[in-house]
Order: structure tokens, then sequence, then C-alpha cells
């Protein structure tokens, strides 16, 4: 396998988990890049489920080196939460998790302000997570973040925690009138021992993946969040708060793009998203009901229901563009069993004219309307099939013309179960 970036390609929730899964049989190190506690990985494995946040999902392989990059902005204590879970499960971790020393420590202020925030916007709220990512990385741009290695030096440390603890109390009683206080005692206490167990954790990840590329060893480079959630690229500002496309991982993981031989990108068979924001395709109806109850659509970090449409192809020929996508990894053909007809956008009409190309302009895209193509179904279970040609008729039809309509990208995979096992493999990277 060539080192390989795995990104999600519509608003995230794509089921990259199980793709990561599937690529990281054959990977020596999975790092994760971008993001934080607020992404939610779901691996099914021989009907166990298996749920992460931070740790990378690589980490169920024995032969695997899990990296959690300089990019992400990292969460202690989810962390160490995610780690007592998987060892409680039998999974040995020793040697095989490292963070990077770069990253940015998410703190209980931040999630503090992320609620305080959120709570004053009103109608206007964006739909966070409430784990406090945007304060961290609002924190790092601003330069008075605290990141992972300081920890080394708890002297140091401690002095420059305190500092800013009273910032945010500051903060959040001034500005946002925040009636809970921050317990500062509290919070150097449980820092100092979670210290402990994490300095040994602690590297200069960049340089640790450079020599493992060099020393021949594959590595799957692990996105969260999806292409329209980008802080640049997607609807803003109804957007998580970094850059979530597949450049991205140059920054988030210390490498040069020379590292980087393939782009997967994750692609729902339908259309979800989480939170507020312009969403053409979204069917508020039984349709948008029967997509939910069939694919379960419930986040898997906040359990809210996502909201559910057709499949948009504008927008997945934009991802492909904007990530430079070598192939297509399509999950949850499944969940379009019971569908007599389905129907798939493949142009918008925006203020009188008919256009296949994605606005920049969320704006614009608030008032996209569809362009659909119709479909026949195939009304038939299809969990149990393991090679492309045994798909219905129909099944091959639908996932032939959502190829030709995004760039003719090769495809990966087919997904239509949520196990492991439950993958037609097509063409490997």
């Amino acid at each position: 396998m060539a080192n390989t970036v795995i990104v999600g390609a519509q608003w995230g929730d794509e089921g990259k988990a199980k793709v990561i899964d599937y690529l990281a049989q054959r990977a020596d190190v999975v790092a994760r890049f971008q993001g934080g506690a607020n992404a939610g990985h779901t691996v099914m494995v021989e009907g166990h489920k298996y749920v992460f946040h931070l740790v990378p999902s690589g980490v169920i392989y024995p032969g695997t080196v899990n990296v959690v990059g300089n990019g992400v902005v990292f969460d202690p204590e989810q962390f160490l939460a995610e780690v007592d879970e998987l060892t409680g499960k039998g999974i040995k971790l020793d040697g095989r998790l490292l963070v990077s020393d770069q990253a940015h420590l998410v703190l209980p202020f931040h999630k503090n302000q992320d609620t305080a925030s959120e709570a004053g916007k009103g109608s206007g709220r964006i739909g966070t997570t409430g784990r406090g990512i945007g304060p961290a990385y609002a924190d790092k741009s601003a330069r008075r973040g605290l990141r992972v290695g300081e920890l080394r030096d708890w002297a140091s440390f401690e002095a420059r925690l305190r500092a800013a603890i009273e910032r945010k109390r500051t903060l959040l009683s001034s500005y946002y009138h925040a009636e809970q206080p921050i317990d500062a005692e509290a919070i150097v206490a449980k820092l100092r021992a979670m210290r402990e167990r994490l300095v040994p954790m602690i590297a200069d990840t960049s340089q640790y993946i450079y020599d493992a590329a060099r020393a021949g060893k594959r590595v799957l480079f692990e996105g969260a969040q999806g292409t329209f959630l980008d802080i640049d690229h997607g609807t803003y500002p109804y957007v998580t708060s970094s850059n979530t496309v597949a450049g991205a991982v140059c920054t988030g993981a210390g490498i040069g793009p020379s590292m980087v031989d393939h782009v997967v990108g994750i692609v729902k068979a339908y259309t979800t998203r989480v939170g507020n924001g312009p969403f053409p395709t979204e069917q508020t109806d039984g349709t948008g009901e029967a997509l939910r109850a069939a694919g379960r659509e419930f986040g898997a970090t906040t359990g809210r229901p996502r909201r559910c449409g057709w499949f948009d192809s504008v927008m997945l020929r934009k991802a492909v563009e904007l990530n430079g996508m070598t192939r297509l990894a399509l999950t949850k053909l499944d969940v379009l069993n019971g569908f007599a007809t389905i129907r798939i956008c493949s142009q918008y009409r925006l203020d009188g004219s008919v256009t296949d190309r994605y606005p920049s302009d969320p704006g614009l895209l608030e008032r996209a309307q569809p362009v659909y193509e119709e479909m026949p179904g195939w009304q038939c279970d299809i969990s149990g099939t393991r090679r492309l040609e045994d798909l219905p008729r129909q099944a091959r039809a639908y996932v032939a013309r959502l190829r030709k309509l995004c760039h003719n990208v090769p495809l990966l995979m087919v997904s239509v179960g949520p196990d492991r096992a439950q993958t037609v493999a097509v063409k490997p990277v």
C-alpha cells in the first residue's frame, strides 16, 4: 500500500472509520492530522463496536503505530478515557501510541467558552459539539495556546496554565456573563495526574513519520470531519475550526506533499450533515426520516439526529477537485435497499439558471435548488455481496452513475454494511 490520505468528501459522517480500518490492515503507521475530539469514528468488527474520538482508528491492528499529529487539538482527558476503554477490551497499546509535542491542548475552560459562545448566538448557532475545539484553535492562532510538549516541564507548564485560567475566567465572566466558575485547583490537579501517563507518549511525530516512510513503512493519514466543514472551503461559518481537506495533511502531520501517493475520498451513497447550514438536497419529509432510520444517522460524538438527503454530485465534483482524489470509497450503499426510486442531484438551479458548479458563496448555496435525476432502486438486501459484479443491476447502474458524475475517479471499495467483512473490494491503492 502506498502512503494514503483519507478524507471525508461531504459534511462528515461518511463512514471514514470503516475505510480507515479496511486500509489499516496493510499500514504500518496510522496518523491523525487535524480536528479533535469532535470527531467520532465508529468501527464494527465481528459485531463489536469501537468508537474513536482522538485515538487513531488503526489501533485495532496490533502491528500498527498510531500517531496524533501536531494539527490535532488534543483533549488529554478524552484521550486517556479511550486508552482505558481499549485496554479494557484487551487491545495492547504499549509503544503503539504517539502524541505530537506540538499539538495544542484542549482544556476544560475551552469547553466552558465553547458552550457559552454557542448559547450567546441564539438562532445563529453553528451547532458545535461543545468539545472546546474552536476556542482551542483560536488560542493556537492567537499564539497563547498550551502545547502537549510543555507537559514535560511541569513547573513552567503550571505557571502558564494558571495564567491561561485567569484570562479565561475574566473572559467568561465579563464578556459571556457565565455563572459557572472555573475551578483552577481542580484543573491543575487533573493535568498533573494525567501528565504522568502522557509524557511517555509525547514525541516529535513529524520526524517519526518521515523516518518511517524513509524506511519503507506504509503510512495512512486519517482525516476527520468532511471537506465542506473545512474552515476555508466549507459552508462558512457553519464549519469546523480546522482545515479538513487533503492538503492539510502537510501542515497537520508535518510532512512534505511528495510523501503522499494517494488521496481516498469517502463518499456516502446519500448525503447527511449535523448542525446548521445550507443543505440543498435535504429531505425534511418521510424520505429523510427513512434514510435516517435505515442508516442509523445519529452522531457518534453527540447522539444528535443527522439531517438527511439525496446524493449531491455537484458538491462531490468540487470535493474531488479540492482534494485531488485518486480513489473514491462509497459507503452505506445498503441503506438504499428499501427505496423503489432513488434520486441524484446532478445540477443546481440558481437565480433562474442551471449550473453544474458548486458555489463558493454559502449565501448562493442556500438559494440553490437541486436538479434531480431518478434511477430505479434494487429493493433487496445487498449486505452479503462481496463482488461488484454480484450487485443487482440497478445497484451497479447507480454506482456507475455516481462515478461518472464525480469525474470518473476510480472506486477503491463499496461498503454494503457496517461490519468489516461487509465490503466489496474494487481497486487497491
